[in-house]
């Protein structure tokens, strides 16, 4: 859908409040006033999937080890994930995106676009549909979603978060300089622990300083994502809200139950992950061409390394020449996790360049 460059874009971010662990809320309300995660048993090694308010604020997160939760707050209750009831409140809740948007563009099952720019619903106000959809949400469902609006989407997705939980924040295209001009950068999708280190290594912290670098000279030192933060803090996110979005890698991976040291069982272990990927890529792989071939080893101290080779095929001499290299820079740690994948390149389109549209 084109949209008349007289119109400036509007476009929402919704995300559901604590997902998993509001829906346990809502199905057992003996459990609201609790400290509560899903996931994470504690025997074995396990990871906690999401946990809510409650539990955030003994400085528990999503993806902690369960051990270390628990040690934080030994009262946390936990419960295994239910993703038959996750998914069922999901697809209500994309339901009823569709009564306000066409264009709707699902990350998870828990967070989605949605570009109301042409949206006749309450009066074409992208604040009021936002509101309107948090109580739909709510009266369809009892959970609670945080939305954000702005002319972009990187900044309504950094909005979403600003008023959580059960919050709405607004960035009109009027306010867009002014909000950047703040912005710390580790708040933008992209900007990771590594990037982060670098960028404040050149005395980069807020949008406002890069706005202010030179282009060409973050181009150089940062190559793609330089060129992609310095448009980012100009305001300028010129990617549509498309549902049609294409899987860029395919992987595999398992978690031990105790650390391993031995090479030879590690390969053993690694080897038999193949046929899952196998399994897992023949879809994707009849829709696009594999470009790169890669593994993961995640050390008993927690630190992670990656190791890829561009690769048309899953070729096992290749694939244990990265593993090798990859468990070499350990330096004889024990291993807890280690995993596979495949990168998929994407499909060529021709398409044309997309304006940045006036309010």
């Amino acid at each position: 859908m084109t949209t008349p460059a007289s119109i400036q874009r509007k476009i929402i971010h919704v995300d559901m409040d604590c997902f998993y662990a509001a829906v346990e809320m809502r199905d057992q309300p003996e459990l609201a006033n609790v400290p509560l995660a899903v996931g994470g048993m504690r025997s074995g090694r396990g990871v906690l999937t999401t946990c809510n308010y409650i539990a955030r604020q003994y400085g528990i997160r999503s993806a902690m080890p369960t051990h270390k939760a628990m040690q934080l707050c030994p009262d946390l209750v936990l419960v295994p994930p239910r993703m038959a009831a996750y998914q069922d409140a999901s697809q209500q809740v994309q339901a009823i995106f569709h009564d306000y948007a066409d264009a709707i563009e699902p990350l998870s099952l828990d967070e989605a676009y949605l570009d109301v720019t042409s949206s006749q619903a309450c009066r074409g106000s992208a604040t009021l549909i936002a509101e309107q959809i948090r109580q739909d949400i709510f009266d369809k469902t009892g959970l609670t979603a945080s939305a954000g609006v702005a002319p972009v989407k990187f900044l309504a997705k950094i909005a979403s978060d600003l008023n959580k939980p059960n919050g709405l924040f607004v960035i009109k295209p009027e306010q867009v300089s002014e909000f950047i001009e703040t912005l710390a950068l580790e708040k933008i999708s992209g900007v990771g622990k590594v990037s982060i280190e670098k960028l404040h290594h050149q005395g980069l912290y807020t949008g406002g300083d890069i706005r202010r670098a030179e282009r060409d000279k973050l181009k150089q030192i940062f190559g793609k994502f330089g060129e992609m933060l310095w448009m980012r803090c100009q305001g300028v996110d010129e990617r549509a809200v498309s549902n049609d979005r294409q899987r860029k890698s395919v992987a595999v991976e398992r978690t031990f139950a105790q650390d391993e040291g031995d090479q030879g069982i590690l390969v053993e272990r690694l080897m038999a992950l193949l046929p899952e990927l196998q399994r897992r890529s023949e879809k994707h792989l009849k829709q696009a061409k594999m470009n790169k071939l890669g593994v993961k080893v995640k050390f008993a101290d927690f630190q992670q390394t990656t190791k890829e080779q561009q690769c048309q095929q899953i070729d096992e001499t290749t694939l244990l020449e990265l593993f090798n290299e990859a468990l070499a820079r350990g330096k004889g740690k024990a291993v807890r996790l280690i995993g596979l994948h495949i990168g998929l390149a994407p499909e060529q389109q021709n398409q044309s360049p997309q304006l940045i549209l006036p309010f």
